[in-house]
């Protein structure tokens, strides 16, 4: 492959300094605060100038959603290759992770998780497609499950119990990664679902009327959520800060 052009590197550089002035903007204002004509000030461009990168303000969204989406991937990624071979100690890991990084960027969480605003509904949608971002992000929380159920060590629901009760109502997920057995979709779907929950409430401030402290309750929920696929009881919060697995963590 021929390095890129002088041209092309110059395009590439622009269009990264224009998705950063749209994220200063994000989370300094919120989404509404976004514009391009608040972008070309800042580069000292003109608006017009902009429409060469990117066809409208949806577009510039949609593709700022798309790397926001592959930073909270990469961040996942780097938390479960440190946390060794154990699937479950890989989803805390990640889960840690991601909580991590939704209360240190509320305004980038808000706008890839938060209520569909111009640009990111149409994002969503082509969530259909396994090679999207957000599908990529969804598909590493997935792996762990299925290495579970590879292992004979994936609790839950029998199967037949789930297609009785589901039917085809899970086929968006299962058809999406190549005919994934209704058992594995349910137990990563009703983890993420958990997880996500827990995450939007504290960052949307939802939880001060009951917790002081989201992160123990972050960590009990975990230790509960994936006690079972442990083979342990989860009847109590981890030992530790939240920086590694709980004491005691090894599946049996």
């Amino acid at each position: 492959m021929s390095a890129p052009t002088r041209r092309e590197r110059l395009r590439a550089a622009t269009l990264c300094e224009i998705k950063n002035g749209a994220r200063r903007l994000l989370v300094t204002g919120g989404v509404e605060a976004v514009s391009l004509r608040a972008i070309a000030r800042d580069m000292g461009m003109t608006a017009p100038a902009i429409y060469r990168y990117f066809p409208n303000l949806e577009g510039l969204v949609g593709a700022l959603t798309g790397d926001l989406y592959d930073e909270l991937r990469a961040v996942s990624e780097a938390a479960r290759d440190t946390a060794g071979d154990d699937p479950v100690d890989q989803l805390t890991a990640m889960c840690r992770a991601m909580r991590r990084w939704a209360v240190a960027h509320p305004a980038e969480f808000t706008l890839i998780f938060g209520n569909p605003v111009p640009g990111v509904a149409t994002f969503t949608d082509a969530c259909a497609d396994a090679e999207h971002p957000g599908a990529r992000l969804g598909a590493v929380f997935l792996a762990p499950f299925l290495a579970l159920t590879r292992d004979g060590a994936l609790s839950g629901p029998p199967a037949d119990a789930l297609r009785q009760q589901l039917g085809c109502h899970l086929a968006p997920l299962t058809t999406k990664h190549g005919d994934l057995p209704i058992e594995v979709a349910y137990a990563f779907l009703s983890a993420w679902t958990r997880l996500y929950g827990l995450v939007a409430m504290e960052v949307f401030g939802h939880l001060a009327w009951a917790v002081d402290s989201p992160e123990a309750l972050f960590e009990t929920e975990l230790a509960a959520l994936f006690a079972p696929l442990r083979g342990t009881p989860g009847t109590g919060p981890p030992t530790g800060n939240g920086d590694g697995p709980p004491a005691g963590s090894a599946r049996h």
